[in-house]
């Protein structure tokens, strides 16, 4: 059996002055199926101190979702509703906008 591996079309990883990390990787998939109809997988990361604090990603089974303050206490972690590649950048942006507040990049 012949399996076609996922083809990687973007990845961005940034270092904030406080040492916060965030990376974003996409992949195009051989294949879109009924979990990924987009025909991507995708894993984008904001944490700090080793915490993570927002994570979006498409896993088998759950499909996309994202998880919010992943790590402490009070994680959420919910469905994300798919609309397009700078809709899910965005709005993970805007969850890091949102926890930063102020802070200088």
């Amino acid at each position: 059996m012949c399996h076609m591996v996922a083809r990687l079309l973007f990845r961005d990883k940034y270092i904030y002055r406080d040492g916060a990390i965030r990376e974003m990787v996409i992949w195009r998939l051989p294949v879109a199926d009924a979990e990924r109809p987009h025909g991507l997988k995708y894993r984008l990361y904001y944490g700090r101190s080793g915490e993570c604090l927002v994570r979006y990603d498409n896993e088998r089974v759950k499909g996309d979702h994202r998880h919010y303050r992943c790590g402490t206490g009070s994680e959420r972690e919910e469905s994300y509703s798919w609309a397009s590649v700078q809709r899910l950048i965005a709005d993970f942006k805007a969850d890091i906008d949102g926890l930063r507040g102020s802070e200088d990049d």
